[in-house]
């Protein structure tokens, strides 16, 4: 298989790859998200945010910002 991916925004991309892990809000075009970023794809994240995964399309992201425990 030879797929290639297009990266809509690699800057972004490459900053969710090293919060990985971490706990993490999300404001996206329809809405935010906080919970514990669990994967970082080309094309969309996964968070994991009460018990549930919550996937969102990179080109959708407006900002995000690590929450820092207390």
């Amino acid at each position: 298989m030879n797929e290639k991916w297009n990266l809509s925004d690699p800057y972004v991309y490459q900053a969710l790859t090293g919060l990985q892990n971490k706990p993490l809000a999300v404001q996206t075009t329809h809405g935010s998200v906080r919970g514990v970023l669990r994967k970082v794809m080309p094309d969309h994240i996964v968070i994991h945010m009460g018990g549930s995964p919550f996937y969102i399309r990179t080109a959708q992201i407006i900002w995000f910002n690590q929450i820092k425990s207390e």
